[in-house]
């Protein structure tokens, strides 16, 4: 069991300390400035107090840095100049466009660097610790270190898939990818059928967008050649 500490209490930082906890680790407290994020922990983690990330980080063994990944690399080398590392401590962090070389100044402390990246849009509810058992996480981190982390995405429920350090851009701009236009599509889709009267767009677009995405996905898993005219679904 390890005591972990969360800096960062938004949406995917409360449900991994929550994911961490039905794994059996002991949450030891979650960093935020936030009243909206302090009402989530209260109520995905009762009795987990929110504190100050100094205590938090003195009494894990485990550091969560659950923090965008443009704030990730002030937070890290503000961490290590102020000297809250300890060594042997792991370190991990959700952010996706960043490995391991993001806590090279906490490494210097002698931390145990993890970059993991469950592979979903975290809504900040329990829902998501569901659905954590049905994705993916990306892991990223030296070598003597990967079955720590690949045993850490195993507690959440996920399928580790080991990314290496400078495939990270690339694989966060799949996510990028995936992501933005997935959203945009069902945006205007909706819009057109609500210019034309439709009460419920998403209820007429529900099904259509699922299936489309899960054959989408079945097709980008295996090479195909491309359909011809007659095997196109009428």
């Amino acid at each position: 069991m390890l005591d972990v500490g969360v800096i960062g209490a938004g949406r995917a930082g409360v449900v991994m300390a929550a994911a961490l906890a039905d794994a059996g680790h002991r949450i030891v407290g979650l960093s935020t400035t936030s009243e909206r994020n302090r009402e989530r922990v209260e109520a995905m983690l009762p009795g987990v107090p929110v504190s100050e990330i100094p205590q938090i980080v003195a009494n894990s063994s485990l550091v969560v840095l659950a923090v965008p990944d443009e704030a990730l690399p002030v937070l890290v080398d503000g961490m290590s100049a102020a000297g809250l590392w300890r060594p042997g401590q792991i370190v991990m962090h959700l952010a996706a466009g960043y490995g391991v070389g993001v806590l090279s100044s906490a490494v210097a402390c002698g931390v145990i660097p993890i970059a993991l990246r469950p592979n979903l849009v975290f809504t900040g509810t329990s829902i998501d610790r569901q659905r954590l058992r049905d994705t993916t996480a990306t892991v990223t981190c030296p070598a003597p270190v990967l079955p720590i982390a690949q045993a850490l995405a195993i507690e959440l429920g996920c399928e580790p898939i080991v990314i290496a350090e400078e495939d990270r851009a690339a694989y966060a701009e799949a996510l990028g990818v995936v992501t933005t236009f997935s959203r945009a599509v069902v945006e205007q889709a909706t819009g057109i059928l609500r210019n034309i009267g439709v009460e419920n767009p998403t209820a007429v677009i529900a099904s259509v967008a699922k299936t489309s995405v899960s054959d989408a996905l079945s097709r980008g898993q295996w090479p195909q050649a491309p359909l011809t005219a007659d095997e196109e679904d009428v």
